[in-house]
């Protein structure tokens, strides 16, 4: 029996009406304010092998969760018994309006300013995501007593994207990131694995509409889509900055520029986000003190200064030493400065016994010295 029919064989028809369904959306659009939503069966065949050679090729780097999980990620009965369909939600995040129109080059000058990818400007998107996900499933088991659901963002074996583009919430694009035609990419997804199957009421499949565009590929600092639609994680600034925890590899740091949390590039530069809606979402409004701070204002932070502004903030979870190192890579990729050489040699001799930070001070010290 193949995984098609093992999984077919588990999905069982209900009673859901078009008119449940339809105070459920409302409830989610209106109540929550969630941009989007959708449902979808748990047939995820079709990206099993793509994700299976991502594997085999080593472009999940070292996130070895990724694999741990084996098969659980690509068939929700699996990770969640008894599951029937997947609802999958949008939430769109970009807190203010972007210009498009030259940002190809603000992206490549050198800059005193830190870049902080956008989504990580307010609070954390687990924690709001999360909440409304768990309403709108609570108000789910109102409608439908028998209802038994767990919710997801971003926190378990879950193919998120493919599931919400399987919903019609999307397609995914050449930078693998999910698209909407309207809302551009700027938001979040998030699932609910369900016992009732509600995927009758999946919308229609979005064409990809990407086209002859390179225009993610091109703009990649380091060259991390490999191919249409495929990330290397190794050289992906999002991965270097975030997820990786030790030295950042020596062939990337120029490239990396001012990025000191995550990268926007790809999307920044996409054609389809520049009409992406400003979030309804208050708490995805930029924190002041995160939002075009100067590098050297960052780079003398306290550990404590570190972890109160960024309560509550994706950003924590990186922790004070990440932190630093991706700050003193900036520095040293900054526009040449006296005041940088200084704060970096002070911070030598604050860090004299780290030698992870103490290899990226050097080399910032490094850098600017090359400046003069």
């Amino acid at each position: 029996m193949n995984l098609s029919q093992t999984v077919l064989k588990t999905l069982n028809s209900n009673s859901v009406s078009l008119e449940q369904w339809n105070s459920i959306k409302q409830f989610a659009l209106t109540t929550l304010g969630i941009s989007d939503i959708s449902a979808t069966d748990c047939l995820l065949d079709q990206y099993i092998p793509k994700y299976q050679e991502w594997l085999q090729q080593g472009y999940h780097a070292d996130l070895d969760y990724m694999v741990k999980h084996g098969s659980k990620r690509y068939t929700p009965h699996e990770l969640v018994a008894d599951t029937k369909s997947v609802i999958v939600v949008r939430l769109n995040y970009l807190p203010q309006a972007y210009c498009f129109k030259g940002i190809r080059k603000t992206l490549s000058t050198p800059s005193e300013n830190a870049a902080i990818s956008v989504y990580a400007h307010g609070r954390d998107y687990h924690k709001v995501l999360r909440q409304k996900l768990s309403k709108l499933s609570d108000f789910i088991q109102s409608v439908f007593p028998k209802h038994s659901a767990r919710v997801f963002t971003d926190s378990a074996p879950v193919l998120e994207k493919p599931l919400a583009e399987k919903a019609g919430l999307g397609w995914i694009g050449k930078n693998s990131n999910l698209l909407h035609p309207v809302d551009g990419s700027f938001f979040f997804i998030g699932c609910i694995y369900s016992n009732l199957d509600f995927s009758a009421f999946a919308q229609s499949p979005i064409t990809d509409q990407c086209g002859k565009c390179q225009a993610c590929i091109k703009a990649c600092p380091t060259n991390a889509i490999v191919n249409n639609k495929v990330i290397d994680a190794n050289k992906c600034i999002s991965y270097l900055t975030i997820e990786n925890k030790g030295m950042i590899p020596m062939q990337y740091r120029q490239a990396i520029g001012n990025r000191i949390y995550g990268c926007d590039d790809c999307q920044l530069v996409c054609p389809i986000n520049k009409g992406a809606p400003v979030t309804a979402e208050s708490d995805f409004l930029a924190r002041a003190y995160l939002s075009n701070q100067s590098l050297m204002d960052l780079a003398q932070w306290s550990e404590q200064e570190f972890l109160k502004k960024t309560e509550g903030s994706a950003i924590r979870r990186i922790g004070y030493q990440a932190w630093l190192r991706n700050i003193y890579i900036a520095l040293g990729n900054a526009p040449f400065s006296k005041e940088i050489i200084m704060l970096l040699e002070k911070a030598k001799q604050t860090h004299v016994s780290n030698a992870l930070l103490l290899e990226h001070i050097n080399w910032g010290i490094q850098q600017q010295m090359a400046k003069i």
